[in-house]
């Protein structure tokens, strides 16, 4: 898996993620939610300079301009809920993308700290041949990632697999590494220290989900 962090050199994505780990300025929802939504802009944009290109002329009101622009067939696909912001961003640039949504959530049988992974609901297009670009904010133990995976590819083959996060940790980044094909290409905003006991982040920023929409039941 090749793995791309795209913080290591200083430019205002730095000052995004300070603001989204900030207890104070994460009180605002709706700043939370921009900054994780400038945030995927940014990494769309990053992720952008990997794909194919095709030559074209385009027609301007002076003349004719030989230019380039985006040949590979992306499809953006979130899981659901805290993955909404980021999918909008990434949706800003990759304005002509397919859009997927996938559930998957930390189901405690038990009521311990014990869970598995539960993947219930899927709305997605064709695939197959084309850029998938999953999108999930925060990677802890990346048992999310990998049970959206095999869910997803059943029956279709994508042309490249690119996992786009915000924040992960080392324990999630080598269970990826484990348990996904060598092509898949991962995007991290943040590498953060570790997971706790309960396995979250550490020192992460909290529920991304409850931060950008509200407490959940």
């Amino acid at each position: 898996m090749q793995i791309h962090y795209i913080s290591e050199n200083n430019s205002i994505l730095n000052h995004f993620l300070a603001e989204i780990r900030d207890v104070n300025i994460q009180k605002d929802s709706m700043r939370f939610r921009k900054n994780i939504e400038r945030i995927g802009e940014i990494m769309a944009y990053e992720l952008s300079k990997t794909l194919e290109y095709k030559s074209i002329d385009v027609q301007t009101p002076l003349g004719v301009k030989h230019t380039t622009t985006i040949a590979d067939n992306v499809v953006l696909c979130s899981i659901l809920r805290a993955g909404l912001a980021l999918h909008t961003g990434f949706m800003n640039i990759f304005d002509n993308a397919e859009n997927g949504f996938v559930s998957a959530y930390r189901h405690h049988p038990n009521n311990d700290d014990y869970f598995e992974i539960l993947v219930e609901y899927q709305a997605a297009p064709s695939f197959e041949n084309k850029n998938l670009i999953l999108i999930d904010p925060m990677l802890a133990t990346g048992q999310s990632i990998v049970a959206v995976l095999n869910k997803l590819h059943l029956e279709q083959k994508p042309k490249e697999i690119h996992l786009a996060v915000v924040i992960a940790a080392p324990e999630g980044i080598a269970y990826l590494e484990e348990n996904l094909p060598n092509n898949c290409h991962l995007w991290v905003a943040a590498l953060d220290e570790k997971l706790n006991e309960k396995n979250y982040i550490i020192p992460g920023l909290g529920d991304a989900g409850d931060l950008a929409y509200g407490s959940k039941l």
